[in-house]
């Protein structure tokens, strides 16, 4: 699938998460939410990525923002991943790869010459009606929880 871009509507997806039971974007309908797409629990842009994004989860959810870390990995790994580092975000395992590959970000990566399939780290920032506002590719680490703060607050705004 291609990457999904603004103004595109969310494909819906129910996931198993941590600490059981599941998430659903239907049922998050009337609220923005961010949906950020990582390689691998417990590796180290991974780590960082949802360290920041848990130490603004309190300012999201203060604009009626609903922060979600979707990945690959299992629910157990994703316990692990949420106990080691303290994360207070909700993170949804997609063992299948089938909400990766609808949002477009399940793509073949390139690391040292070998050519393998990966998620490509992304984050949607979907509105409470289920569009795309805005999409952040290949992100990096560094700063990005703040700058999708910023846009989150600019979407609750307006």
């Amino acid at each position: 699938m291609a990457l999904l871009r603004s103004g595109d509507t969310a494909p819906d997806f129910e996931l198993p998460r941590d600490g059981g039971g599941s998430l659903s974007l239907s049922a998050l309908r009337g609220k923005p939410v961010v949906l950020f797409f990582y390689p691998k629990d417990d590796t180290k842009g991974c780590t960082q990525e949802a360290i920041a994004f848990s130490g603004l989860a309190q300012e999201f959810a203060a604009l009626g923002v609903v922060l979600v870390g979707i990945s690959p990995d299992s629910v157990k790994s994703h316990d692990r991943f949420v106990g080691k580092h303290g994360l207070t975000i909700p993170l949804a395992a997609d063992e299948e790869k089938v909400v990766v590959d609808a949002y477009g970000v399940w793509v073949e990566k390139s690391m040292y010459g070998r050519k393998y399939m990966g998620v490509e780290r992304t984050t949607f920032l979907i509105d409470a009606q289920g569009t795309i506002h805005r999409v952040w590719e290949k992100v990096k680490v560094p700063g990005h929880a703040e700058e999708v703060f910023a846009a989150a607050k600019a979407l609750t705004a307006g």
